[in-house]
């Protein structure tokens, strides 16, 4: 079959397996995934209530905001991928945080004109513009079927009455007590007479639940103008920021087309610019689809697997940025010629030095991430990843507003062509400007087969994009959720040119394999974690649903219901 019938069959059967069109086609059940027991059962809330997936990932993230909020909060924002079942459009909700106007690369410099890691990361200089509650309104009024008022409610809820914050929370203040103490209010919220709290407290977030009902009433005018924007713009200006009130009223969610490409057999559709994710994933998967890994060991489709994270890496720093500001190479990056490429430069047996490619470093990029998968029975799909960058953002809370605001700002190449503190080079492209977004690794996805759906993502920073790879080579082998979210993981970057790998990723001959092959491999000490993966699928021949919530997070919850 030619690659233009190919193209046309795999076309028909994307149609078909996305199809809404009958009762017989919808799924018998729906499946929520994410970091937080309370998160999900917020999202079945709003389902019970006669709301659709898109009312679901409100109830989700705006929940995930309340709980989480050394990953994600309304002082951030995220990526949300969506697929509408009634008409099969596909997009991707850009609510990445912006530069302000004023933003002055100086203020990220010390005297003696060295990045400045303390601005860049903690304070109100380090804060970008927040998108997440722009996006919550735009899912309820363009997408959904509920009022805000409804889909909020949980969120509400639980901010007003308190939650006991889960171990994860309570290490990440822990581990932060000190830079919370510089700012009052940061540490009248989050710590108890100056101390981190224990397990078993209680967190009641009065102020944030008055945020979330000013949304839910007023929409947009609810955070981005009124009462609650002057306050924000205030304690930022007041700390030494540089936000405007305009600023937060001229900020919009960007509608996206997403990235899609076949591998094999399988319809892969996923995050564009600013996400770099999108792209890197089509690139390696490219580069894969040239081999036939199932007659591979599994040491030679570890090397394979490296070999195309290598070369993919090194293409997202060199190329990508905020799209409406830098003009990319995507169509030439996602060609298949292209990879094929890359591929003939692979040797099968030996590892291709970093330092032979062409020479670039990629920014570091924030671990601490949230993500959520949702199926309803009508086969709405969401795949939402959101953010405050670090842990617990920029460790700065407006007195009076109950939240984090996030620090994005490290996640711009702040100071072009100079080392940052971790000896890692920046790029003009990922340059800030007024208004711009910074480049992301966040990479929700759709997985869309003859028979099989899935919906996959994960926080890890950097290491997002090589976990999402794995999870879809795992998904198009038939593993379920509930498996793909706990394989042990590994993951290549092009620089620093090692495999890092997490324990038990590999056995002892399987390590030894690729250091002959030349590769360098870390195994990663203790029990440090690769990302909070949640995945849900659906099988449209069996009817079988399926929900899966990493178990290296404490709190997680995958259902089907």
């Amino acid at each position: 079959m030619n690659r233009r019938w190919k193209q046309v069959v795999l076309a028909a059967l994307v149609a078909l397996a996305c199809s809404g069109a009958s009762a017989a086609d919808k799924p018998s059940h729906a499946a929520i995934a994410s970091a937080h027991t309370l998160a999900t059962q917020a999202g079945f809330e709003a389902l019970e209530m006669g709301g659709n997936a898109f009312d679901a990932a409100v109830a989700v993230a705006s929940t995930l905001s309340v709980v989480e909020p050394q990953s994600s909060g309304i002082g951030g924002g995220g990526l949300f991928l969506l697929r509408r079942a009634s008409d099969g459009k596909e997009v991707m909700l850009d609510a990445r945080e912006t530069a302000p106007t004023a933003v002055d690369p100086k203020d990220y410099l010390d005297a003696k004109g060295q990045p400045d890691r303390d601005h860049a990361l903690n304070g109100p200089l380090s804060a970008a513009i927040p998108g997440e509650p722009a996006v919550l309104v735009k899912l309820a009024k363009e997408y959904g079927k509920l009022p805000l008022s409804k889909s909020l409610a949980p969120a509400i809820r639980i901010a007003r009455d308190g939650f006991q914050p889960d171990p994860r929370a309570i290490r990440a203040i822990a581990r932060q007590r000190d830079m919370l103490m510089r700012w009052p209010a940061s540490a009248a919220l989050y710590l108890v007479d100056g101390a981190p709290p224990k397990d078993g407290w209680t967190l009641r977030l009065p102020d944030l639940a008055r945020v979330l009902e000013a949304i839910a009433r007023d929409g947009d005018d609810g955070f981005y103008r009124g009462d609650v924007a002057r306050r924000l713009v205030a304690g930022v200006r007041d700390a030494g920021g540089r936000w405007s009130e305009d600023d937060l009223a001229k900020y919009e969610v960007k509608e996206r087309a997403p990235i899609t490409f076949e591998y094999r057999d399988w319809h892969i559709v996923t995050a564009p610019p600013p996400s770099s994710g999108g792209i890197a994933l089509a690139e390696m998967l490219n580069i894969l689809g040239g081999y036939d890994l199932g007659k591979l060991d599994r040491t030679h489709r570890v090397h394979l697997a490296v070999e195309a994270m290598r070369r993919a890496y090194r293409d997202r720093a060199e190329y990508l940025g905020d799209p409406d500001f830098v003009k990319m190479p995507v169509a030439e990056l996602t060609n298949p010629l292209y990879a094929a490429g890359l591929r003939a430069s692979i040797h099968p047996d030996k590892a291709t030095p970093s330092d032979m490619l062409p020479g670039y470093m990629a920014p570091p990029e924030s671990m601490h991430t949230s993500h959520f998968s949702i199926i309803d029975r009508d086969g709405n799909l969401v795949s939402g990843t959101q953010t405050v960058n670090t842990t617990l953002g920029s460790k700065f809370v407006v007195a009076g507003t109950g939240f984090v605001l996030n620090n994005e700002m490290d996640d711009f190449a702040l100071v072009a062509g100079k080392p940052n503190a971790y000896g890692l080079l920046g790029n003009d492209n990922n340059a800030p400007k007024p208004g711009s977004r910074p480049l992301s690794s966040m990479t929700p996805s759709f997985i869309v087969g003859k028979d099989r759906i899935g919906v996959i993502g994960t926080p890890g920073g950097s290491y997002i994009i090589t976990m999402v790879l794995e999870g879809i080579l795992a998904f198009v082998e038939g593993e379920t959720p509930e498996k793909i979210v706990a394989l042990r993981r590994y993951h290549h970057q092009y620089m620093p040119d090692v495999v890092e790998a997490e324990v038990g990723a590999f056995t002892p001959a399987e390590k030894a394999a690729l250091e002959a092959m030349g590769h360098t491999v870390n195994v990663a000490a203790g029990t440090w974690p690769f990302g909070f993966m949640n995945v849900v699928s659906w099988n449209r021949h069996t009817g079988e649903m399926h929900a899966g919530s990493d178990p290296r997070g404490d709190s997680g919850s995958g259902i089907v219901k």
